[in-house]
């Protein structure tokens, strides 16, 4: 990679932006403003004319950055049902811009982040990118809660998820209710859980479990495409948050991530007698 700064300073150049995307399932794709395809470090940035940034500023300041990512769904890349279920939610893109008669020679970086809301509007989308200092703007110290504000299975609930999620097959589904093969779950045991389909048109979509009894699974949304019947699920447990649960039901109560016995709001209105 040369100095930029020369080919920059040209009363006329041939430049282009060049954006990186890689979902959080492992799919990566380029995409350039260029009219023709970049190759570039082993990565095809496919033309989408029709995708451009907003005004893009860079500073010394620890301001957090975003800017808005427009464009048409005209590539088959990014298509709008991909877009509706989520799969390009929290996928990482970096914003590069080179010169297309030497592709890569000059590879600036404008910015890099993450993807924040998608919006669609017909055949137009919208998307925010999240820089690395909107980081920033989360508080400092936790904040006191009477339930657990861990993850079920981070590493501040230590919990070993392999022993509450398992792999099997949606032999049928009907709206939100999934049926799994086999049957002979514990009512409830999968509530406030995701589901993974591993398979078929939904495959590397997650979704959340509202609820389940002893032949299926309670979705708290449809799956986005049809077609799910034979396809392999991973359908994981969830936690309620409660000290009553992390105890009795995962006995893990010294990692619980709560102040269940710290008084509320509520005591500044109590009196004698209440």
């Amino acid at each position: 990679m040369i100095d930029p700064q020369p080919i920059l300073d040209q009363e006329l150049a041939c430049l282009a932006f060049c954006w990186r995307l890689d979902r959080r399932d492992g799919v990566t794709i380029g995409l350039t403003s260029h009219d023709r395809d970049l190759r570039i470090s082993g990565v095809v940035y496919h033309a989408a004319p029709g995708l451009v940034p907003s005004a893009i500023t860079q500073g010394s300041s620890l301001d957090a950055q975003s800017m808005d990512l427009k464009g048409a769904l005209t590539s088959d890349v990014i298509t709008v049902n991909d877009l509706d279920a989520g799969r390009w939610d929290g996928a990482s893109l970096s914003l590069h811009l080179t010169e297309w008669t030497a592709p890569g020679e000059v590879w600036l970086e404008l910015s890099r982040g993450e993807l924040g809301t998608v919006e669609r509007d017909g055949e137009q989308f919208t998307a925010e990118l999240l820089g690395p200092a909107t980081a920033l703007g989360k508080p400092v110290v936790p904040e006191t809660s009477p339930n657990c504000r861990a993850q079920f299975g981070d590493a501040a609930c230590r919990i070993d998820l392999a022993k509450y999620r398992q792999i099997t097959r949606a032999t049928g589904f009907s709206g939100t209710n999934v049926v799994v093969a086999g049957g002979g779950m514990t009512p409830g045991i999968f509530a406030f859980g995701t589901l993974r389909w591993l398979t078929g048109a939904n495959a590397g979509v997650t979704q959340l479990i509202g609820n389940n009894d002893t032949t299926q699974i309670m979705l708290t949304d449809a799956p986005p495409f049809a077609g799910g019947a034979g396809c392999l699920v991973l359908i994981a447990q969830g936690c309620d948050k409660s000290m009553a649960t992390c105890s009795t039901r995962f006995a893990n109560a010294i990692n619980f991530r709560g102040e269940p016995n710290l008084p509320g709001n509520d005591l500044l209105t109590r009196y004698p007698g209440a």
